[in-house]
């Protein structure tokens, strides 16, 4: 109970004394350091600094969202009261993509919340924070740790759990309704007639509304792999029991495409008619391409098939992670650029532009907003247009790009300090230490990139590029090569070399 006791927590120590880190891509770390207090402290300290920069109407709405994680329902609750005593109105969406509440606060002009921990397992957890104009940048991230935080001290018990259970109001689904609408009418219900879809539920928060697009799109759709226990799907390092799963449903099935997304809906799967999974950076291409792209800014961890195509007038080349694809997409549109896209390794597709449609006459019809912010159903919905339009097959789609292929993978549970210093090494060390280590699987280093990372290019043209994961303690490799098989082959080769330097 609160007894009006007054206790002051500042963001920056409550990050070192919790354990859970805050960054651009917001709050991220074990469920179990993600305490009530904390979240209800960093939810508080985003809106503290929204309204010292005039960010945020006093007493407006504020949006909050959910995955299927069992943690999640808890931290929603403890935002809910976050914003509610911070003097403004929480606004429950209830279980949404975090596109879906992300474009939900740019049509109503509204900050969001959106509690997800995205592709990694469901003992950790994580809160994406947005303003009402989109994700948050580096300068928010340094306004929100510098706030401090007060509340009544009895608000929480010892373990920091609320004191009092707050429930959010009832779910208004209009975030969710008005993300189906935004593809349904945008594409045309007739859009995918004709195609055969298996769609891999698992426990991505937006399975049934990416059955609710693709249907009412025109599709024939049948639902796959239900689950009730949260399974992590990562796109970018994709379960050998979802390779499996995919090739069964493809042979026992006469399926266009699967398609899929990680927990919280921003991450696309698809795969081809034999149940073969694309990989992220190229189903971006496709995208693209499709959407008639001019310019493209993309991390340097992506397939370079991207320059190589030739289908781009302007690419360029990002570190890793969403803020720094959405800072170069803005400079991209100051550039002049039209239609200005962006897409990751993950396959999480932006648009910094409004995508223009017509009604096949020439004439301008509709209008689908830009969304600069991750989003797996345009890329599933554009590849199978794309499919449409050339009249091909995926893996034909495939068949016309350069055949460049990439392959990644991460050992998990592998410390951060270990991980930088390693590279710290080879940063020193150059390409003699690059050959010394990998030297004997690809040859002689050509170039290194550390534009995120350290990214070295072989004289055979093959890459090996290492990188901390910025969210969670995993040594990431990404590889490409000419073939899937030497790509896949290369990434193994170098995880065994990795997972020596644990010690």
């Amino acid at each position: 109970m609160a007894d009006g006791t007054k206790k002051t927590v500042r963001v920056s120590e409550l990050m070192d004394a919790s354990g859970v880190g805050f960054g651009t891509s917001g709050a991220r770390g074990l469920a179990t350091a993600m305490s009530d207090e904390v979240c209800y402290v960093y939810t508080a300290a985003f809106l503290k600094h929204l309204a010292s920069s005039g960010l945020i109407d006093d007493g407006g709405a504020v949006a909050i969202a959910g995955d299927l994680r069992p943690s999640t329902d808890r931290i929603m609750a403890a935002a809910g009261r976050a914003v509610l005593d911070m003097g403004y109105v929480p606004v429950n969406t209830g279980k949404l993509p975090s596109p879906a509440v992300a474009s939900f606060g740019l049509i109503e002009g509204i900050p969001t919340v959106m509690v997800t921990g995205s592709h990694i397992p469901d003992d950790r957890n994580g809160i994406k924070y947005n303003r009402s104009d989109g994700e948050i940048t580096k300068t928010d991230e340094a306004g929100i740790k510098a706030q401090e935080i007060s509340f009544d001290e009895g608000l929480f018990d010892e373990g920091g759990m609320l004191s009092e259970a707050y429930e959010l109001p009832a779910v208004d689904d209009a975030a969710g309704r008005l993300y189906v609408a935004r593809y349904v009418d945008f594409f045309g219900s007739g859009a995918l007639e004709g195609k055969a879809i298996g769609l891999y539920q698992h426990t991505s928060v937006g399975r049934e509304l990416m059955y609710e697009i693709l249907t009412g799109l025109g599709a024939d759709v049948t639902k796959l792999g239900f689950s009730d226990v949260f399974i992590p799907v990562d796109t970018e390092a994709i379960r050998p029991e979802d390779v499996e799963l995919a090739s069964k449903w493809a042979s026992e099935n006469n399926f266009d495409a699967i398609v899929s997304a990680d927990g919280d809906t921003d991450r696309p799967l698809v795969s081809d008619e034999f149940g073969v999974w694309l990989r992220g950076d190229v189903l971006g291409i496709m995208c693209a391409a499709y959407l008639g792209a001019d310019a493209v800014v993309t991390p340097v961890s992506c397939n370079s098939a991207v320059e190589k195509c030739e289908l781009f007038a302007q690419v360029t080349r990002t570190r890793i992670g969403s803020p720094y694809v959405i800072a170069g997409m803005v400079e991209a549109t100051a550039a002049g650029g039209e239609c200005v896209v962006g897409y990751e390794a993950n396959g999480g597709f932006l648009t910094n532009s409004d995508i223009l449609g017509s009604d096949g006459e020439g004439e301008l019809k509709k209008t689908l907003a830009a969304l600069p912010t991750r989003d797996a159903i345009l890329p599933i919905i554009s590849v199978l247009l794309l499919s449409i339009s050339k009249d091909q097959t995926v893996s034909q789609l495939l068949g016309d790009l350069p055949q460049r292929f990439t392959a990644s993978n991460r050992l998990k549970e592998f410390p951060t300090a270990t991980s930088k210093a390693k590279l710290e090494v080879f940063a020193s060390g150059g390409t003699g230490a690059f050959e010394a280590a990998f030297g004997h699987l690809c040859g002689t280093v050509t170039d290194i990139d550390d534009t995120d990372g350290l990214r070295a290019t072989y004289d055979n043209g093959e890459v090996i590029h290492l990188r901390p994961s910025g969210n969670a303690p995993e040594f990431r490799c990404y590889n490409e090569a000419d073939t899937p098989e030497r790509a896949a082959e290369l990434n193994d080769a170098c995880l065994a070399i990795m997972e020596a330097w644990r010690t």
